[in-house]
């Protein structure tokens, strides 16, 4: 009798311990799932959009990095230009008002940055990273945009072309999504064979965006040449790895390892040109 109440206690004392590990388990699987909700931004990601546009800059190149109210410029001395420019825009701020300011100068504060006139009959653009467009919701961030340590030399072909496009896209991209975050600038891999004005701005050959969407946990990349891009968008898309891979850059490095492989491998040009 003794035995018996002694194998009935184990077996509810087994049955105890069964129920508090699946308890445990249950709860355990509730907490990662709301982490993986959260992490990977399906209905919002919890990581600050200030995280997200930081950027691991190619070591071989000088980077200082200016924080403008609205963007953040990884600024390059020697080649006065920027390494990289991002940015977060919202589907609000596209509603922005602010007439274009439309007025170059240097930043003062900044070493290396070119000079308005450096561009002066060069053949080239003052080439927007962070578009004045983008940034219409704020007067003084729409002014910031002009500050030369935000320009690049571009071709007219470029500038007025398909990166137009490209910025055009993202304005309805950041609707369609609420938010989104983007990342541009020269490709200075390249061998830089042409300088203009005295500051002997560098001329690069390419220049790349990235894009991610947090709350859909979408990522494409393009690379276009410093002209006419044949193929337009669909060409010169290709994954944020790819991008990557081009540049030396780190983006989006926020991101939990296991999902920021997930999307920096995407190429779904389709997904994109579909968002309304």
């Amino acid at each position: 009798m003794a035995r018996r109440r002694r194998k009935q206690l184990s077996r509810n004392m087994s049955g105890i311990i069964a129920g508090v590990v699946i308890a445990v388990m249950v709860i355990q699987c509730a907490v990662d799932a709301r982490e993986l909700e959260n992490n990977t931004g399906y209905k919002g990601t919890v990581i600050p959009g200030a995280e997200l546009m930081e950027v691991k800059c190619n070591p071989r190149q000088l980077n200082n990095v200016v924080d403008y109210k609205g963007f953040l410029v990884g600024f390059n001395p020697q080649m006065h230009v920027p390494n990289w420019v991002s940015w977060e825009l919202t589907a609000e701020e596209t509603k922005g008002a602010t007439p274009r300011y439309n007025k170059f100068s240097s930043d003062p504060n900044v070493e290396g940055s070119a000079e308005r006139w450096d561009y002066n009959y060069s053949g080239y653009d003052r080439g927007h990273m962070a578009p004045a467009g983008d940034m219409k919701w704020s007067e003084e961030v729409m002014k910031n945009t002009f500050y030369m340590t935000n320009i690049c030399p571009q071709a007219n072909s470029l500038n007025t072309g398909t990166w137009k496009r490209l910025e055009e896209k993202c304005r309805q991209w950041a609707q369609a999504d609420s938010s989104i975050i983007i990342v541009c600038g020269p490709v200075l891999t390249d061998k830089i064979t042409e300088f203009i004005g005295d500051s002997r701005v560098a001329v690069p050959e390419r220049f790349f965006k990235v894009i991610y969407a947090p709350r859909s946990n979408r990522g494409i990349g393009f690379v276009m040449p410093n002209g006419s891009v044949t193929g337009g968008l669909q060409k010169a898309a290709m994954s944020i790895d790819e991008v990557e891979e081009i540049t030396g850059h780190d983006f989006f490095s926020a991101l939990p390892d296991s999902i920021e492989a997930i999307v920096e491998t995407q190429n779904d040009f389709h997904y994109w040109t579909t968002l309304k």
